[in-house]
C-alpha cells in the first residue's frame, strides 16, 4: 500500500508574473504602478479553498505595507487536484523597485487549514535592475 505524506495531500504551487504600468504611473510624483498575475495550482490530492491572503509589500526604502483580507479579487476559489486559478491585481509603490511576498490561507475539503507561501517576487520599472 502506498503511504501518502500529509504534505502531498495539501500542496499548492504559486507562480507570479509582473508588469510595470507606465500609463498609470507618474514618475515625477514617485508613483509607480505594477500589475501582477498569480497562478495558483493545486498539486495536492485534496480539494482546497483559498479563504484569505496576507501580503507584505516592501519598497526600495524598506517601508513595508501589510495587506490582509478575505479571498483574492473578491473570490474564494475552490481548486480540485490539478486545477489552477489565475487572477491579476495591482499595487502602487513610491519607489521604482520593491518586493512582494506573503501567503494564502487554504482550507482543504476535510477541514485541514494550511498556509501556502507566496515566494518573494520583484516589482521593478524596466531598465532599473540589471
Amino acid at each position: 500500500m502506498l503511504q501518502m505524506d500529509k504534505d502531498d495531500k495539501y500542496r499548492v504551487n504559486i507562480a507570479t508574473r509582473v508588469n510595470y504600468l507606465p500609463e498609470q504611473s507618474d514618475e515625477a510624483d514617485n508613483r509607480f504602478v505594477f500589475a501582477y498575475t498569480i497562478t495558483i495550482t493545486n498539486v495536492g490530492h485534496a480539494a482546497v479553498k483559498l479563504v484569505s491572503r496576507h501580503w507584505i509589500i516592501t519598497d526600495a526604502h524598506n517601508h513595508a505595507q501589510e495587506v490582509r483580507g478575505p479571498g483574492v479579487v473578491g473570490e474564494q476559489p475552490v481548486l480540485k487536484p490539478n486545477q489552477s486559478f489565475e487572477y491579476t491585481s495591482g499595487t502602487v509603490l513610491s519607489t521604482q523597485v520593491g518586493t512582494m511576498s506573503g501567503s494564502y490561507r487554504m482550507v482543504a475539503e476535510d477541514g485541514t487549514e494550511f498556509d501556502a507561501p507566496i515566494p518573494q517576487f520583484v516589482l521593478s520599472v524596466p531598465r532599473v535592475l540589471h
